[in-house]
C-alpha cells in the first residue's frame, strides 16, 4: 500500500482530495484555537500567541497528508512535542498527529506504521510525565496504548479496503475492454460470414450472365427476339450483381463501424455462428435460400416440436436475391432461438408486403418462465440479424412480449423498381 489513497482517480480526484484536506486542516486549526481559549487543567498553561501559531501550524500541515504521509506525520508530531514542551495543554493539538498516523497506517507498510504508532505512544507518555504531579500515570499509559492502537487498526483496514477497490476497478476496466474486443471480433466474424453468402449470390449472378450471353450469341442469327430477352436478363442481373457487390464491399469495411451499443440486447442464446443452428440449409454448395424455401424451414421446425404457422399478406413482389436471403436468415435465426429457449410452444411467422417495405415478424408464446422485464443476455444472433438488415437499409428489433414470449421484427425497404 504505497499509493496515497484518494489520489488514483485522475486530476479531478486529486483536486477533490486536496480541497477536502484543506478544509479538514482549517477545521483542526480552528478547533484547536477555540479549545485553547478554555481554562486548561491544573499544571498546564493557557494558549497564548506563540501557542496559537503552533496550533495553526500543526493543523495546516495536514493539507499535504495524502501527498507525503510520513513527512506530514513527522512534522505534526514534532510541532506537537514543541507545543507540549512549552507547557501547553497537549489535548489541544492531539487530533492532527492521530490523523497523520491514520494516513500512514492506510498508505504505508506495516513496519512504518508500527514505528509511527510507537512515536505517538511515546509522545503521549511524555505529555503525561510532563505533568505527572497533577495526573494519573496509569490512565496516561492506557491512553498511550489504546488510542494509537485503535487508529492503527482502523487505518490498516481502510488501506486494505482501498487497495481492494483499486484492484476491482482495474479488473472491471480490463473485463470491459475484453468484452468490447470480443464484441468487435464477433461482429467481424459475422460480417465476413454474411459477405461469403453475398459472394455466392454475386457468383450466381455472374453465372447467369455468362449463360445468357452465350445463349444470346448462339441464337442471335435465328431468333433475335430470344437474343433480346437474354440481353434484358443480362442487364437486370448485372445491375443486381453490382448492387450486391457494393453492399458486400461496404460490409467488409469493418474498421469504420459505429461503436457497439453496450445496452443492445440479443435474442437469448442466438450465439450460433452459422446463424441457423439445427435449421441450417444443405451443404456449402447449395443455392442461397430465400422466402420460396420458407415452407421447408417451417416443416423442420414443426418436426422439432414447435407448432409454427405462416401468414403472408399483401401482393407479393419479387425481391433481390440478397434481400430475399436476408429475410430468410432472420426468420431462420428467430426460429432457432425458439427451439433453443422456448421449447415445445407455438410460433407465428407473419410476412407483410407493403408498398414501401417488407415487414417480417416472428413471435412465440414462450415456455411460461420468461418474464417481460427479464434481462436479455448479449449474444451474437441479433448482431448478425442487424448486420444483414443494415446492408439493405433495414432494421431488426427484438424483445419480450407483454403477454409472454418473444418477438423478432424485421423491416426492409421495398426494392427500387428496375
Amino acid at each position: 500500500m504505497h499509493a496515497a489513497f484518494g489520489f488514483l482517480d485522475g486530476p479531478a480526484g486529486r483536486y477533490r482530495s486536496l480541497v477536502v484536506d484543506a478544509l479538514l486542516a482549517l477545521g483542526y486549526a480552528g478547533a484547536g484555537l477555540l479549545l485553547g481559549q478554555e481554562q486548561p487543567p491544573l499544571g498546564w498553561r493557557g494558549v497564548d500567541a506563540f501557542g496559537g501559531v503552533l496550533t495553526v501550524l500543526v493543523g495546516l500541515v495536514m493539507v499535504a497528508r495524502r501527498i507525503a504521509p510520513v513527512v506530514v506525520f513527522g512534522s505534526s508530531s514534532a510541532l506537537w512535542v514543541l507545543f507540549i514542551a512549552c507547557g501547553y495543554w497537549p489535548v489541544v493539538n492531539s487530533m492532527p498527529p492521530l490523523l497523520g498516523l491514520y494516513t500512514v497506517a492506510a498508505t504505508r507498510q506495516v513496519r512504518t506504521s508500527v514505528v509511527c504508532t510507537a512515536v505517538v505512544s511515546a509522545i503521549w507518555v511524555y505529555a503525561g510525565l510532563s505533568n505527572a504531579a497533577n495526573g494519573s500515570m496509569p490512565t496516561v499509559f492506557a491512553q498511550a496504548v489504546l488510542f494509537p492502537a485503535v487508529v492503527f487498526v482502523v487505518g490498516r483496514g481502510s488501506g486494505a479496503l482501498a487497495e481492494r477497490n483499486r484492484q476491482f476497478a482495474a479488473l472491471t476496466f480490463q473485463l470491459r475492454r475484453q468484452q468490447e474486443e470480443n464484441a468487435r471480433q464477433l461482429l467481424t466474424e459475422e460480417r465476413v460470414r454474411i459477405a461469403r453468402e453475398l459472394h455466392d449470390v454475386v457468383a450466381h449472378h455472374m453465372s447467369v450472365i455468362s449463360l445468357q450471353a452465350g445463349m444470346a450469341s448462339y441464337v442471335f442469327p435465328t431468333d433475335p427476339s430470344a437474343s433480346r430477352r437474354a440481353l434484358d436478363v443480362i442487364a437486370a442481373t448485372s445491375r443486381e450483381a453490382l448492387e450486391e457487390m457494393r453492399r458486400m464491399l461496404v460490409l467488409l469495411r469493418v474498421g469504420q463501424e459505429a461503436p457497439t451499443d453496450p445496452d443492445d440486447g440479443d435474442v437469448p442464446g442466438g450465439d450460433a455462428p452459422g446463424g441457423g443452428g439445427a435449421l441450417e440449409d444443405g451443404g456449402g454448395y447449395a443455392p442461397a435460400p430465400g422466402l420460396d424455401l420458407l415452407e421447408g424451414l417451417l416443416d423442420r421446425v414443426r418436426g422439432a416440436g414447435v407448432h409454427v404457422t405462416l401468414e403472408v399478406t399483401g401482393p407479393r413482389t419479387p425481391l433481390p436475391q440478397g434481400m430475399d436471403l436476408c429475410a430468410y436468415r432472420v426468420i431462420q435465426e428467430a426460429l432457432t432461438n425458439v427451439l433453443k429457449h422456448a421449447g415445445p410452444t407455438r410460433a407465428h411467422v407473419a410476412i407483410r408486403y407493403e408498398s414501401t417495405a417488407l415487414v417480417v415478424c416472428v413471435t412465440d408464446e414462450g415456455d411460461g418462465s420468461f418474464q417481460p422485464n427479464k434481462a436479455i443476455s448479449p449474444g451474437h444472433g441479433l448482431i448478425g440479424m442487424r448486420e444483414r438488415a443494415k446492408i439493405y437499409g433495414g432494421a431488426v428489433t427484438a424483445g419480450p412480449r407483454t403477454l409472454g414470449g418473444f418477438e423478432v421484427r424485421l423491416v426492409l425497404p421495398a426494392p427500387d423498381p428496375q
